[in-house]
């Protein structure tokens, strides 16, 4: 078993390697060390989230640095705030024997404040690409002379739309500077990056390419839609000591499951990018010291999470990327401890299922959720092991003769049943008549048995379909925003090619068709109106809500009886950028081109 000693570390390095505990080195450690300290050259090392990325490129970039020279030698460039103070804390740490000045740049903090420790004498800076682009042009910072360039996470970096911004900043760097790419994949985007500004760079993979880590477990639960929260509540339950990242799509969809999960009395928090630096701050401390058990957060916040320890990950939502979903897994079974990656699914989106199988070269294994008596169960041993676990308080020795007291007429078994029970009686009242959320069927995007014929529910007819450019998820994606509503305020969504129908609950229905009178998008009437259509078949089935009242083009409700339902489309290329037209109701009108979904 190889140690550090055998890698040609400093003795500064390895003094400060022993403090921290750290005995063998792990596989891109191994394999990257030694090169980046042998010889100048440029790198580009695949490896997955957790396997000791920071000290693979970390310690042969003190070791290499000036000590004696205040000028910026090394450039470590990170997509999030929290991974720029991560990685610089490390530094700190790994440099706690060498005279190496490690400065954060970041946004949400002052930038004169981080100029001025710039110019105090960081041989090595750490930054988010945003702020490092922002000090660049105000010529706050010089990083002309800098000898070593790391891109850090560059897929993720790439992913948030930072391109410009590093190509930029790369440009201000000399071009004999040695730089190394860490990436956990290695999409086309990378592959640019590393070709443009790189020269013949070694490459180094742990593991398969894009794959995914061999100390996760893959598992998936297949539920409607509206059981999505409900699902995610019994995933909780039934691992007591879950301790997790829960991933959702979107900031709002964060803030609002963190926020139920709360209410519910789950130790959750919400983790995203409309917090501030502080209240981002004290959200992760109360995680590591686990004071919060479930973390929501969006892929963005999730990048600065570096806790060893997390049991679960669970995929709240499916990342719209697939390579998403690696980083996302990466949060769990790291440090050679083993993790549980879950993913609640509907039916429509298995196959993304299979996607993510061939890019990660792992098998999802399919899962029930469990019932409510199961998770009683799993809720019984847990207490009746906590209690058997439970070190006695020897402060209550004065109080015992009075507590014997209270229960000498109580026998042993007695005692025990009713001790259990003060804690599990919330669990068997709350599920012990709970329904089976493993019901998922049919062909639209919500399955569940709330249907229009349900009288908590309302079906609508909008005028939009596949023609538009829609499938279900951009269709919910655009009412979700354009009505202010939560994902899963809107549901049961079956697109068909001119025209779709979709769920709300009855206490959004008159928000929903007031929101769409005379409403236009592009120029072009919308239409959302109450629907007798059940969501199983293609038929029209809308009805009237007007009371009589004339069509916005000028048509009238016996003009409309006798109008054929379907729409008839001028056929057109989408990428000759010709505009269709769709004849409704006797006018024509401009198409209504597709939005793409936001991310």
């Amino acid at each position: 078993m190889t140690k550090f000693e055998e890698l040609g570390l400093q003795e500064s390095l390895l003094r400060a390697i022993q403090d921290m505990g750290f005995e063998t080195p792990s596989e891109v450690q191994e394999k990257a060390i030694p090169i980046l300290l042998d010889k100048e050259t440029d790198m580009v090392a695949l490896a997955q989230t957790g396997t000791g990325k920071t000290a693979a490129f970390g310690f042969p970039l003190i070791q290499k640095i000036n000590a004696e020279s205040r000028t910026t030698q090394g450039l470590i460039l990170s997509p999030t705030r929290e991974l720029c103070l991560q990685i610089t804390n490390e530094l700190k740490s790994y440099s706690k024997y060498d005279n190496v000045n490690v400065v954060a740049i970041y946004g949400g903090a002052s930038i004169t404040d981080q100029a001025k420790q710039v110019k105090k004498g960081a041989q090595i800076v750490v930054a988010t690409p945003g702020r490092m682009q922002d000090m660049i042009n105000r010529r706050m910072v010089d990083i002309s002379k800098i000898e070593y360039c790391v891109l850090d996470e560059a897929d993720e970096m790439l992913n948030m739309g930072f391109y410009e911004d590093i190509t930029s900043i790369l440009s201000h760097t000399p071009k004999d500077k040695s730089t190394w790419l860490f990436s956990a994949t290695m999409p086309k985007e990378v592959s640019i990056i590393a070709q443009e500004f790189m020269f013949d760079p070694v490459e180094i993979t742990v593991g398969s390419r894009n794959s995914g880590s061999d100390s996760v477990v893959h598992e998936f639960y297949a539920v409607s839609g509206r059981d999505r929260y409900l699902a995610l509540k019994r995933l909780a339950d039934a691992n007591p000591d879950i301790f997790s990242v829960v991933f959702c799509r979107t900031k709002r969809d964060t803030q609002s499951v963190a926020e139920k999960l709360i209410e519910d009395g789950y130790s959750a928090g919400a983790l995203h990018g409309d917090l501030s630096q502080n209240q981002r701050d004290l959200v992760m401390k109360s995680f590591r010291t686990r004071q919060i058990q479930m973390l929501v957060a969006t892929d963005v916040a999730a990048r600065g999470i570096d806790v060893d320890d997390i049991t679960h990950v669970i995929n709240y939502q499916l990342p719209d990327e697939v390579e998403t979903y690696t980083h996302r897994s990466g949060r769990t079974g790291r440090a050679g401890k083993n993790g549980v990656s879950m993913v609640i699914v509907t039916k429509s989106e298995m196959r993304k299922i299979k996607s993510i199988e061939r890019k990660i070269q792992k098998k999802f294994e399919q899962k029930a959720i469990p019932t409510g008596i199961e998770i009683c169960q799993v809720q019984l041993f847990h207490l009746a092991k906590k209690i058997h676990n439970t070190e006695a308080n020897d402060e209550i020795e004065e109080y015992l003769p009075a507590i014997m007291e209270i229960f000498e007429d109580t026998s042993k078994e007695e005692l025990i049943k009713r001790m259990v029970s003060v804690e599990f009686n919330r669990f068997f009242n709350y599920y012990s008549k709970t329904r089976d959320l493993n019901q998922p069927k049919g062909n639209s995007e919500d399955n569940s048995s709330r249907g229009s014929s349900n009288e908590h529910s309302t079906r609508y007819f909008i005028n939009v379909g596949s023609k538009d450019g829609y499938d279900w998820m951009r269709l919910k994606d655009f009412l979700k925003e354009t009505l202010n509503l939560g994902r899963e305020d809107v549901y049961k969504v079956d697109v068909k090619e001119s025209f779709s129908f979709f769920n709300t609950d009855n206490d959004k229905k008159e928000k929903v068709l007031a929101h769409f009178t005379d409403f236009k998008v592009d120029g072009r009437f919308v239409n959302v109106e109450e629907s007798t259509n059940s969501g199983s078949s293609g038929g029209d089935g809308r009805r009237r809500r007007d009371g009589g009242r004339k069509r916005r083009d000028g048509g009238n409700g016996g003009d409309r009886k006798r109008r054929s339902r379907r729409s008839e489309t001028n056929t057109a290329s989408n990428s000759s950028g010709r505009r269709r037209r769709s004849e409704s109701g006797g006018n024509e009108r401009e198409r209504f081109r597709g939005r793409s979904r936001r991310k």
